[in-house]
């Protein structure tokens, strides 16, 4: 399990202290451990925080095929920025009354789901991790801080190969779709680093 430090401990608490919600963007490259640092954060707060991942916005493989870019799926344009958007914007002007339900990506079957994640209108700290949080010019001003994300290049793409690997790719097919697609994605969300927040680097 990953260790949150007294540091970012620190930073969240800081951004909670005025009492309104606040919204943490966690950003980094495919492999980089953004989801489980989420996840840790989210232990680490408990009922004050809920994860909403970027990729619940993926479009479904459907609409990926009719429009041509099934073979790459994780671009930029692959997902529903405006959707995304809009999400954020309804989650900072929250009513007291309302619950907001967010979607997921169930990676079993590579597919998004409506309705999977529902935010409460007491939950202090919405957290938010995905790969273009930064890149994006209309997404990255909706979030109060944004962190990046990384680890040691060597352990993310070896991640990332034995993640396709699980979900169903050969050996040779999820190194190929590592050097095709992940990485070209990759150096465009490295090109968007100096505009976080805060470097969040973890270990192996």
């Amino acid at each position: 399990m990953i260790q949150i430090s007294p540091e970012a401990q620190a930073r969240i608490e800081s951004m909670l202290a005025s009492g309104r919600r606040r919204l943490l963007g966690l950003v980094g490259t495919p492999g980089s451990g953004k989801s489980t640092y989420a996840a840790a954060l989210q232990a680490a707060f408990g009922m004050r925080a809920q994860v909403v991942p970027m990729d619940g916005f993926h479009l479904a493989n459907s609409e990926l095929q009719r429009l041509g870019r099934a073979d790459r799926k994780g671009a930029p344009d692959t997902f529903d920025q405006a959707g995304y958007g809009a999400l954020l914007k309804r989650l900072r002007s929250q009513e007291e009354d309302e619950i907001v339900y967010a979607p997921e990506f169930r990676r079993e079957i590579e597919e998004p789901i409506a309705g999977a994640i529902a935010v409460l209108p007491q939950t202090q700290l919405i957290i938010s991790e995905g790969n273009y949080l930064l890149y994006w010019h209309a997404v990255a001003p909706l979030f109060d801080q944004v962190w990046y994300v990384e680890v040691d290049e060597a352990l993310r793409r070896e991640r990332l190969v034995r993640r396709h690997e699980q979900f169903g790719r050969s050996p040779e097919a999820a190194r190929e779709w590592v050097a095709a697609t992940d990485e070209p994605n990759a150096r465009l969300i490295e090109s968007r680093r100096a505009r976080a927040n805060h470097i969040v680097r973890l270990g192996g």
